[in-house]
C-alpha cells in the first residue's frame, strides 16, 4: 500500500457554523496611544473560548496592576458570547468602543484589552471614545486579520483508470488532494471550497460515468 498525503489542514477554533468564511486575528498584537498625557496600552489576541478570553484579561490586569483601568471586549462565535467592560470608566466610553472595533472589523474569536494610565487630565466622553477606539484599532493592525474559507472534505473511491481522469480535473475544479491510498481500488481524500462542491461532485461522476463512489466526510476552514 502506498500513501500520498497533503500537509496544511487547519484546526480552527469555533464550531464551523460559518457559511463560507471565517475571519479572526492572525496572532497577538500590542499598541500604545497617548491622549493628553494619558497612556493607553492595547493588547489583542485570538481566543477559542470565553474562559480563554477571561484568562487573557486576567493576565493583562496582573501585568499592568498599577494602572487605573483595563477595559476589554471579546466575541466568541461558537458560544454566541459577547462581553465588554468599562472597568471604572464612564459607562459606554471604553468597553463598547473596543467591542465596536471587533464588530466593525468583521472578525470573531478575539479579545482586546486597553489599559489606561491616567495622565491627570480628564478627557471627557469624546476623548475617551477616541482613545479607546484608536488604541484597540492599532492593536488589531499589529495582530493582523486572517480569512479562512469553508472547504467540504469528501472521499472518492474509484478504479485506477478513472483515477487518472479524476486527477486531471483537480486544477480546473480547485480540488485539494489531502491523501490518496492505492490498494485494489484508489481511495482519495479530497477537499474543495464548499461553494464549488456540487460542481466538483458532478464532474467526477461525469468523467467516471458514475462509477466513482463519492461521500462527504466533513468540513474545515482553510486558506
Amino acid at each position: 500500500m502506498s500513501v500520498k498525503k497533503r500537509n496544511g489542514a487547519l484546526d480552527l477554533p469555533g464550531d464551523n457554523s460559518f457559511s463560507e468564511e471565517y475571519i479572526t486575528l492572525g496572532g497577538s498584537g500590542k499598541a500604545e496611544y497617548s491622549e493628553r498625557k494619558s497612556v493607553f496600552i492595547a493588547c489583542a489576541a485570538p481566543v477559542k473560548s470565553s474562559s480563554e478570553a477571561c484568562e487573557f484579561v486576567k493576565k493583562i490586569k496582573t501585568e499592568y496592576s498599577d494602572a487605573r483601568h483595563t477595559a476589554y471586549a471579546y466575541l466568541i462565535s461558537s458560544e454566541n458570547a459577547t462581553r465588554y467592560s468599562d472597568d471604572g470608566e464612564p459607562q459606554g466610553t471604553a468597553g463598547i468602543p473596543i467591542l465596536a472595533v471587533i464588530q466593525k472589523g468583521g472578525f470573531t474569536d478575539a479579545v482586546i484589552t486597553v489599559t489606561r494610565y491616567f495622565g491627570g487630565i480628564l478627557l471627557g466622553a469624546p476623548g475617551l471614545l477616541r482613545a479607546y477606539t484608536t488604541a484597540a484599532s492599532e492593536a488589531v493592525k499589529k495582530a493582523g486579520i486572517v480569512r479562512y474559507t469553508s472547504f467540504t472534505e469528501f472521499c472518492v473511491i474509484c478504479n485506477y483508470s478513472d483515477y487518472q481522469k479524476i486527477i486531471s480535473e483537480f486544477s480546473r475544479l480547485g480540488i485539494r488532494e489531502d491523501k490518496t491510498v492505492f490498494e485494489d481500488s484508489v481511495c482519495l481524500s479530497l477537499a474543495v471550497m464548499t461553494s464549488g462542491y456540487d460542481t466538483a461532485r458532478d464532474k467526477i461522476k461525469d468523467v467516471t460515468s458514475g462509477r466513482a463512489k463519492i461521500d462527504i466526510t466533513g468540513t474545515r476552514f482553510d486558506f
